[in-house]
């Protein structure tokens, strides 16, 4: 992701979420599985048109951390927003300890010997299913996340959870059935 795919709000705007933008997925596969030659290859999102891209939400504590990386680092919008040392794709393992380091300060040593988190891409399914508890419609996350409707539902509906309380009031504020009327016997 490169820094002009990250739209960032002033910093004095009442709104502070910023918005990324995804082009395509550059995965770490391998120099023997590529046609390059190289580590990472670079694909088209998937389950999108060649070309096509998807904005995604950035929290506000993302935006502060991003908006401070970007001055840090005095990042051009050409940039990539994380490099690796002579500027080009981060190492897969540098993510790898850095995010091991991460956990290991931040986790009871139980969770973090555990499978909880422990690897990057398991935040996503973190957020996808916090954000289907927080009760963001499925059509929603499902777009954000690059996923179906479908599949989304299909992966991460059994963790779906706590939200019947909010329901039955939703349900109870939109009013009960009109009564019966008593039948004329007369």
């Amino acid at each position: 992701m490169r820094v002009e795919d990250v739209t960032l709000p002033e910093p004095d705007a009442d709104d502070q979420w910023c918005e990324l933008l995804i082009h395509t997925a550059t995965p770490e596969v391998g120099k023997q599985w590529t046609d390059t030659g190289e580590i990472h290859e670079q694909r088209d999102l998937k389950g999108r048109a060649e070309g096509e891209t998807r904005t995604v939400p950035g929290h506000p504590a993302l935006t502060r951390i991003l908006r401070q990386h970007i001055e840090d680092e005095q990042l051009q919008p050409g940039d990539l927003l994380f490099q690796g040392e002579s500027g080009g794709i981060l190492a897969g393992s540098v993510i790898r300890r850095a995010w091991r380091s991460a956990r290991k300060a931040v986790l009871p040593p139980h969770v973090f010997e555990s499978p909880t988190g422990r690897r990057v891409y398991d935040n996503r399914n973190t957020r996808l299913t916090k954000w289907l508890n927080d009760g963001i419609p499925p059509a929603q996350v499902a777009e954000w996340a690059g996923n179906s409707v479908a599949v989304l539902l299909a992966t991460y509906a059994r963790c779906v959870d706590g939200q019947l309380p909010d329901l039955k009031r939703r349900l109870e504020a939109a009013g009960d059935l009109p009564e019966a009327e008593e039948p004329d016997v007369g």
